[in-house]
């Protein structure tokens, strides 16, 4: 594959992201990084990686929230790009369900208080 089916791959299942396709000298290893902003404000970057192993590819996908220097807050992957994206998708999902349970329980815990 080269860059520029890549980045026909990415714009198809992402149009929401602007792409830059990173120089390689590796043709069995394409990265690129979408971003998504608004005006000058940096609220999401999406980095994938695509890598042939041995008659087989592999996605990496990876992503970080708001700004240039954020860490990468999760990486997952996988054999095709959709299930890669959508199993990082459903990892972010459960730890928003995790994070709104405590945030609940902790609710609960100051209503309990305030009622004795």
């Amino acid at each position: 594959m080269n860059t520029a089916e890549f980045r026909k791959e990415l714009l198809k299942i992402m149009p929401g992201y602007n792409w830059t396709v990173h120089k390689t000298s590796n043709p069995e290893r394409l990265t690129a990084t979408g971003i998504q902003s608004s005006g000058f404000n940096r609220l999401s970057t999406l980095q994938v990686t695509r890598e042939e192993r041995v008659g087989s590819r592999w996605y990496s996908v990876r992503s970080a929230p708001h700004g240039t220097k954020s860490p990468w807050a999760a990486e997952i992957g996988n054999v095709t790009l959709a299930r890669a994206l959508r199993d990082l998708q459903t990892h972010y999902q459960r730890k928003a369900a995790n994070f709104r349970a405590l945030a609940e329980r902790l609710e609960i815990g100051r209503a309990e208080a305030q009622s004795i």
